[in-house]
């Protein structure tokens, strides 16, 4: 049985990552009751994937899993690194004049491939609990703070084309469908392709 974060970051097995349109990612996740081998077996598959992938972050939703998790290892505005699990995340973030916004591009593993500029707080305090069971809280600046509102958006089945306005939309579409072939289905078990193979 793991006993600290570092016994569930190695060891796991890569999963495929589900794409837009797969109905796990549009629902919303049921909550995390369960703090066993299990749940720990899964954990450790999904740093594998997101480690395969080249992801900062990662919700359950995405191995095809309909639980409130994800896990991720991202940098705040500081360039200092942060790895973790949270299971049933709740956000907060910041009002009135404390709110600032940075339209940063963002992406997303289920829509490989495409980015697209999207406007949100640069703060967010993330709580809930860790692997163990335990309550836990961060506050992400940076991108950070964009990937623990992307990775709780997730769980509760909103992906981030569905906060872009049409057109941004249509582009990020468009940017997938074009590098579409650089990426198997089965991806990341099967890697990414070479745009100088295309």
């Amino acid at each position: 049985m793991a006993s600290t974060l570092d016994d569930l970051t190695t060891g796991g097995t890569v999963r495929r990552i589900t794409r837009w349109g797969e109905p796990v990612l549009h629902n919303p996740t049921r909550p995390v009751t369960e703090f066993d081998e299990d749940l720990h077996t899964l954990i450790r598959d999904m740093f594998a994937t997101m480690e395969a992938s080249q992801g900062v972050g990662l919700a359950a939703t995405q191995v095809g899993v309909d639980l409130a998790l994800f896990i991720y290892d991202c940098p705040d505005e500081d360039l200092v690194n942060h790895k973790g699990v949270f299971c049933n995340p709740v956000v907060t973030l910041p009002e009135g004049r404390d709110r600032k916004l940075d339209a940063t591009e963002e992406g997303c593993l289920s829509w490989p491939g495409g980015y697209q500029p999207l406007a949100r707080p640069d703060q967010a305090l993330c709580e809930g609990q860790d692997a163990f069971g335990n309550q836990i809280s961060l506050t992400g600046t940076g991108l950070l703070a964009r990937c623990l509102q992307h990775e709780t958006d997730h769980l509760g089945g909103t992906v981030f084309g569905d906060r872009l306005s049409k057109r941004a939309r249509r582009k990020l579409d468009e940017q997938v469908a074009d590098l579409a072939h650089l990426y198997p289905d089965d991806w990341p078990l099967s890697p990414k392709g070479r745009r100088d193979e295309a």
